[in-house]
């Protein structure tokens, strides 16, 4: 055996010191470590035998100082001990902490073995190996650590994120709740809450917080009036479905509990409810309204409208839908020619009538009831029902009071005593209308409860309250002009031009069209496809343009309209409603302009003090553009008028080509070569001035409308319009944010200043005015206008026939011009010898 050498037993002394240091020290942290004195301080009672009695045990009890022992559950009390109770996300903690613990006392256990093995004794580079040796060992343990301890991290971060998403998820539930909690005092079904959440209407509209409960709950009729756009197609939709859920709920719990018919309860393959409307487009519409809520529900909706092929309806009426909606003209041809599903009634239970004082005018009324007489009436018969409702003998009184009869309308006037009229039933026997409003008739034969619900909404003006109303003072044959003046300034955002005739339309759309403005037509005149194709298209594109009649003035719920035109005013106040309704929908703002020309002063100011309007804004114009807009409308008319008479033409002689063809018989031209050649020389120079005309439009339509002291090097030289103010105001707040989003290399888009700058909206508040409106000024200013006209053409004629006489007296008196008549008359007859 090697004796150690001096050095290495001081070595081996210096290391045995320090680990009995490291010992000592322990032993004192526990000794003077509090929570340990806490813990011994309480009463333990050892389970376990002591040494004395048993030192098999003394391994697993301890020994000295840390001796211990167990404590029954009983005899434990938490706050004394401070024990916690974790829940189901600490106990995961608890555990990961664990193990987290176990590593980290693994790691510190190998690093004191290490530290208390003792070097094996050898010679000088064997000492060096093992410094290097051990050196490695600490780096390898340091990286054990590391890694230790980015597990832990890790975890925690898992741990947070998983919190993250549980707290993230929480309060999205109840954001959501929160936002559609105006719902829920509804009391709707949930799948109908689901749609709802699904479409993203987080509040009812006060017609539909006021309908659904009376009609969905309490099973009133329902008599709704309310602003357009204010939801009514869901204030009678959402109780259909209502019932119907409901119905089949009860007829589940009926089979499963007694084991009845479901189709006592809920029966199928039945109509049960029939929406009419007064047009195509908006029965088209109510129905892709009522299809995304039946979507959840397994409901049916089928359009039935005129313009498109019968046989394809009586296809889908074959499927047998729950729930239909037409228009009156189609429905009545299929219920007279003996539709089955149309025809039997006996389990109806909601009659639906929208758009109701357009129901009752000329066109509807009649059609609409003969549909009504075939109902089956809610309380007995009566003399007048048809014969088909009697022999529907299979259907008990309690099926036929239940039907529900809601009537929608815009605008609503019931007498005071209605009610008292519908109890007594006095209306059934009056077939006048002497006294009585024609909805309160038409609810009365539909089947109106005395107890319905009368809703009514408007306000005075009953027109929205986000609308923003103008005019313009215009003549007649400036109209065009203006049109063309507020599409090209205000260009911006949807809008829809009224006129009332088709002959207006065909004028406006033909002369905006040569003037490079895309616009849609849509009038009674055309085909059902063409309809659709010309909304569609106007729905497609973001400042598209619609000229229309009032065949889409109800109805049509498109949403960015931003102005309505009225071209020419409407006949009545109710479409002057619904026209101006199209615009300002759902909360959001719009504006209507309307072109007053002087024989429309009175009739507009008649319609403002119908709405409870003193006075209406001007809409404000720029005159310094109006020089280079009537340059144009007059190429632009000229252009038409040319082109006009050489289709019409065309069409003339197409028409005595196709009919000479329809009777075999041949077209002889009797034209002699002179007049042939006439007629090529018209027309040759009729196109060769067509041409120059257009070219010079488009030299006009080329280059951006400006003001006429507009000029090219100095924009603002001229003056500052609010137009152009208002364009460098918004480049000047865009600039900086474009900047910052934008990159150097990406192109801006050109800017044309003081084109297609400001809204007609934004353009009436910055600069409109109010204007008085008295019937009786207009009316005496179009009087006064009249006899100046009068006056004017009185004053022409005098000096017409004046001059005219002067000028026969001095060729009678003057002999050289009879001298001359007769030196003609000789010559004349010498050239005919």
């Amino acid at each position: 055996m090697a004796t150690p050498s001096p050095p290495q037993r001081q070595q081996e002394e210096k290391q045995s010191v320090s680990l009995s240091k490291k010992k000592n020290q322990k032993r004192k942290r526990t000794k003077h470590d509090p929570e340990l004195e806490r813990l011994d301080s309480l009463p333990w009672n050892s389970s376990l035998p002591n040494e004395e009695e048993d030192d098999t045990f003394s391994l697993f009890i301890g020994s000295g100082d840390l001796d211990g022992g167990f404590l029954s559950l009983e005899e434990i009390d938490e706050p004394d001990y401070g024990l916690d109770v974790p829940g189901a996300k600490r106990k995961i903690s608890n555990k990961n902490s664990k193990l987290k613990k176990q590593k980290l006392e693994e790691v510190t256990e190998g690093s004191c073995e290490d530290a208390e093995a003792e070097p094996e004794p050898a010679e000088g580079m064997a000492e060096e190996k093992n410094v290097k040796a051990k050196k490695k060992k600490k780096k390898s343990k340091k990286k054990k650590a590391k890694a230790v301890q980015q597990e832990d991290e890790s975890a925690t971060v898992i741990d947070c994120k998983d919190n993250e998403k549980e707290q993230m998820l929480y309060e999205d539930e109840a954001e959501a709740y929160a936002e559609f909690y105006a719902w829920n005092e509804l009391r709707l079904h949930p799948l109908l809450m689901k749609s709802i959440s699904r479409l993203g209407f987080k509040e009812p509209t006060p017609i539909q917080r006021t309908c659904i409960p009376a009609a969905a709950h309490q099973g009133k009729d329902v008599i709704g009036a309310a602003e357009t756009g204010s939801g009514k197609t869901l204030a009678f939709g959402l109780p259909i479905f209502q019932r119907l859920l409901e119905e089949r709920e009860k007829a589940a719990n009926m089979l499963e509990e007694k084991g009845e018919e479901a189709g006592k309860y809920a029966p199928e393959g039945v109509l049960r409810a029939l929406i009419i409307t007064p047009t195509r487009e908006l029965t088209l519409q109510v129905t892709d309204h009522l299809k995304e809520f039946a979507k959840d529900i397994n409901v049916r909706v089928v359009p039935i409208v005129g313009g498109m092929s019968a046989e394809k309806q009586e296809r889908l009426l074959k499927t047998r839908p729950e729930v239909i909606v037409g228009t009156p003209g189609r429905l009545w041809e299929l219920m007279s020619g003996g539709e089955k599903h149309l025809v039997e009634l006996h389990s109806l239970s909601f009659f639906v009538l929208d758009e109701a004082d357009r129901m009752v005018e000329a066109g509807h009324f009649r059609e609409l009831q003969s549909i009504i007489e075939m109902l089956p009436m809610t309380s007995g018969t009566t003399d007048g029902q048809s014969q088909i409702t009697q022999n529907c003998v299979t259907v008990s009184s309690f099926s036929r009071k239940k039907r529900q009869t809601f009537v929608f309308s815009a605008t609503l006037a019931l007498s005071a005593d209605f009610r008292k009229k519908l109890k007594r039933g006095s209306l059934k026997s009056k077939q006048s209308t002497d006294g009585l409003n024609s909805i309160e008739i038409l609810s009365e034969r539909a089947g109106m409860k005395p107890n319905a619900a009368i809703v009514d909404l408007t306000n005075a003006s009953i027109l929205a309250k986000n609308l923003e109303e103008s005019f313009i003072e215009c003549r007649e044959e400036d109209k065009d002009a203006y049109l063309y003046y507020i599409l090209s300034i205000h260009g911006e955002g949807r809008t829809i031009v009224f006129c009332t005739s088709i002959a207006a339309l065909r004028h406006i759309s033909s002369i905006l069209r040569i003037l490079g403005v895309n616009v849609s037509t849509l009038h009674a005149q055309m085909q059902q496809r063409a309809r659709l194709k010309a909304i569609d298209r106007f729905r497609a594109n973001e400042h598209g343009i619609l000229v229309a009649t009032d065949v889409a003035a109800r109805g049509l719920d498109i949403p960015g309209v931003r102005t309505v035109v009225h071209y020419q005013l409407p006949h009545s106040a109710e479409v002057y409603v619904h026209r101006s309704g199209r615009t300002a929908r759902a909360s959001s703002d719009g504006c209507s302009i309307a072109l007053i020309s002087p024989n429309d002063s009175a009739k507009f100011a008649s319609l403002c003090k119908s709405f409870a309007k003193e006075s209406i804004k001007h809409f404000p114009l720029e005159s310094s553009y109006m020089p280079e807009v009537m340059k144009r409308l007059s190429l632009a008319r000229q252009i038409d008028k040319i082109s006009r008479k050489d289709s019409q033409e065309r069409a003339n002689k197409s028409w005595l080509e196709r009919s000479a063809e329809s009777l075999e018989l041949v077209v002889e031209n009797y034209d002699s070569e002179e007049e042939r050649v006439k007629n090529f020389k018209q027309k040759k120079a009729s196109s060769n001035h067509l041409k120059n005309l257009q070219q010079e439009l488009n030299g006009l339509l080329s280059r951006p409308l400006r003001p006429k002291t507009f000029s090219h090097r100095y924009p603002t030289a001229a003056g500052v319009t609010h137009l152009i103010q208002h364009q460098f105001e918004e480049l000047a707040k865009q600039n900086g944010d474009d900047n910052l989003v934008l990159g150097e290399n990406k192109r801006r888009k050109m800017v044309v200043i003081g084109q297609d700058c400001v809204e007609p909206l934004q353009a009436l508040r910055s600069a409109g005015h109010e204007v008085h409106m008295d019937v009786k000024e207009r009316v005496q200013k179009r009087r006064n206008a009249e006899s100046l006209r009068r006056k004017r053409k009185e004053e022409k004629k005098r000096t017409d026939i004046y001059s005219s006489v002067l000028f026969s007296f001095s060729d009678f008196c003057s002999p050289h011009s009879l001298r001359d008549q007769r030196r003609k008359q000789k010559k004349q007859s010498q050239g005919r010898e």
